[in-house]
């Protein structure tokens, strides 16, 4: 027999239940297929546990400005990594439970294993066969490990079984400093482990400015060794692992594999759908409304490649869900993009980044955060703040910061950016004083000065412009 579905999500990650909770605001008829555990990847190996042990990191490594500031007593704390990574464990458990109750809470239209397209409308899951009206693909990623390194065994870690170290030992390797490597490798380091860090570019954080990205790289090179331009060879040796690349050689206890995550696709029958299937084993589709051709078809989620982030793959669970149920529908814009990572001090971008910059037609306003009072006086000031202008109207187009606190301003920078504000109007809200906001302020300005402009009144709203609070 054939089981029939209006619509089939395959994968319980955050894509998958929201796109879960999406189809169920016009139907019941929704089948749910998870090959594997469920928590999603952020809650339960991804952006929550790595936050937890941030969080620890960052207050330790306060220890020493502390010292410095008059504060006596704080040299003799120590951290005993395997309490900490109980604590992260602990944390993490908490955070998985709502998403595994989602899922389990739908009883028999939660299914467990891998399905296989037999064509574009028809899986099969364990020998039963289903037909679906629609079918949303977000089966996520998996990060990448060379197959030569696989012989080294439990000495190399991915983000996937970090977390599950009960005590790693305190000479650490990382191979690639994309968000995850940065942001773990800091982590350790400030936890008192001797960190040696590899990568192959030149960029740190997934920052493609090269002068912030230099503001970042100045403060881990003070906490750990950084060796960029570096293509890495791993050799085991008695008592751990040899790290060779960019003329270096060093000995850790495990590395941390931080290359890249691959979408898992295999085994679901892509071929039989009939469309050309790309380099990565996936099929071509709309990055609007997702869908596959003209297929009942859509992908959302990391395993798109689009924008792998937890809230970028909700959004597209969203947009999958909407247009599976309603294909003729106009289609969804997508939020302003932005991504962070929390390192200290936090980097990332808003809108454009430099690397897609048009070649002319930008100014750059700039603020130096080594200099910025309330961060100076935290004892946080590092980084730098680049803000990219239309040099025609005057509009925010995008952002590349390295600054304390950046996840705060990069959503105020994110937020502008979607209202298409420009530099004179956001020079017209409030800025308080002392704050980390007022850096915010000094590169608007900067980058006004850039735009050979000149204030025609104060750098406040007129009276007609004013909001209701103002009326009294």
């Amino acid at each position: 027999m054939t089981r029939h579905a209006k619509i089939v999500i395959l994968g319980a990650g955050t894509a998958g239940l929201t796109a879960l909770k999406e189809a169920q605001r016009y139907t019941d008829d929704v089948l749910l297929i998870n090959d594997g555990r469920y928590g999603t990847t952020c809650a339960r190996v991804g952006c929550m546990p790595s936050k937890a042990l941030l969080e620890v990191a960052h207050a330790f490594a306060r220890r020493d400005w502390l010292a410095a500031s008059g504060v006596r007593g704080s040299k003799p704390l120590q951290a005993d990594l395997p309490a900490i990574m109980a604590h992260v464990r602990k944390l993490r458990d908490r955070f998985i439970t709502g998403p595994i109750e989602t899922a389990e809470s739908l009883g028999e239209r939660s299914l467990q294993g891998r399905a296989r397209f037999l064509d574009a409308q028809t899986l099969e899951i364990e020998g039963e066969r289903i037909h679906a009206e629609a079918v949303i693909i977000a089966t996520g990623t998996r990060p990448v490990v060379p197959e030569a390194w696989r012989s080294l065994g439990g000495r190399i870690v991915t983000s996937d079984d970090v977390f599950e170290l009960k005590s790693p030992g305190r000479r650490v390797g990382v191979v690639g400093l994309g968000p995850i490597g940065v942001e773990l490798g800091q982590a350790f380091a400030q936890l008192g482990c001797e960190v040696q860090a590899f990568t192959r570019g030149t960029s740190v954080a997934g920052l493609s400015d090269p002068k912030v990205n230099a503001s970042l790289l100045e403060v881990l090179e003070s906490q750990m060794a950084v060796t960029t331009e570096a293509e890495v060879t791993l050799q085991p040796n008695h008592s751990g692992v040899m790290i060779r690349g960019g003329g270096k050689e060093v000995e850790v206890d495990w590395v941390l594999a931080s290359l890249g995550r691959r979408p898992n696709i295999e085994g679901l029958g892509l071929e039989n759908l009939g469309v050309e299937l790309d380099g990565r084993g996936l099929p071509a589709f709309d990055p609007a409304t997702l869908r596959l051709g003209d297929l009942p078809i859509y992908i959302a989620g990391d395993v798109s490649g689009q924008r792998p982030l937890m809230h970028e793959a909700a959004d597209e669970g969203r947009i999958a869900a909407y247009h599976a149920l309603h294909p003729d529908a106009e289609c969804l814009a997508r939020r302003v993009p932005q991504g962070i990572v929390f390192t200290e001090p936090g980097a990332g971008h808003a809108g454009l980044t430099h690397r897609e910059l048009p070649d002319s037609g930008i100014v750059t306003g700039t603020a130096d955060f080594t200099r910025q009072p309330r961060a100076l006086m935290a004892g946080r000031n590092a980084g730098l703040m680049h803000l990219y202008v239309d040099e025609e109207d005057g509009r925010l187009r995008g952002a590349e910061i390295v600054t304390p606190d950046a996840e705060h301003l990069l959503h105020l920078l994110a937020w502008s950016i979607q209202q298409g504000m420009t530099v004179d109007q956001m020079l017209q809200m409030p800025f308080y004083h002392p704050t980390l906001e007022e850096g915010l302020r000094g590169a608007l300005q900067s980058a006004r000065r850039k735009l050979g402009k000149r204030r025609t009144q104060p750098d406040l709203p007129l009276c007609h412009e004013a909001a209701d609070w103002a009326l009294g």
